[in-house]
């Protein structure tokens, strides 16, 4: 059964804390964000080894293994969207379906220990890609296609809070 879409904007996680699960993206230094990267893939690797890593616990929640899948798709896509803001002015860049991507991806049925290999693969390379960041690139700037602006250093924190989240969300939901 899929998932009820997320269609939130949640560009506000980079003015206000996020109240679900605490991130404050004002507390972030651009210098910290590929450790922090890292450190979020290095706690995926228990989730997915779990027994039951595939079932979802309720009707609305994504499984572990669901998650896990779109960290390591979140991951891919915003080295993509760095390397853009890097390489290219003031790029435009395409809204992502999360959920059609997780339908059509087959989230649901994927090998978690692929996924665990390719999550952490995915992690390595885009913090590798914000750590290779000069300062005079930082503020450098892209649009998304529904509106908001980012520079490279809100491009990372809002990424940072993705990834953040949804290892709480796993956490949390896990937890019952």
């Amino acid at each position: 059964m899929p998932i009820v879409p997320d269609t939130s904007d949640w560009t506000w996680v980079l003015e206000r804390p996020c109240s679900d699960c605490g991130f404050r993206a004002s507390e972030v230094d651009f210098e910290n964000l590929p450790g922090l990267i890292r450190e979020n893939a290095a706690a995926w690797p228990a989730v997915l080894a779990g027994v039951d890593v595939a079932a979802r616990p309720n009707d609305h929640t994504w499984s572990g293994l669901e998650y896990a899948a779109h960290v390591r798709d979140v991951c891919r896509l915003f080295d993509e969207r760095l390397h853009r803001l890097l390489d290219e002015d003031d790029p435009l860049l395409a809204n992502w379906d999360q959920d059609a991507t997780a339908v059509s991806q087959r989230y649901d049925l994927q090998d978690p220990a692929i996924v665990d290999v390719e999550l952490e693969a995915a992690a390595q390379r885009v913090a590798d890609s914000f750590a290779s960041v000069r300062t005079d690139a930082r503020q450098r700037t892209a649009r998304r296609s529904d509106g908001p602006s980012f520079t490279v250093e809100t491009l990372g924190t809002y990424f940072l809070h993705d990834i953040v989240h949804h290892r709480h969300d796993v956490r949390f939901d896990f937890r019952r």
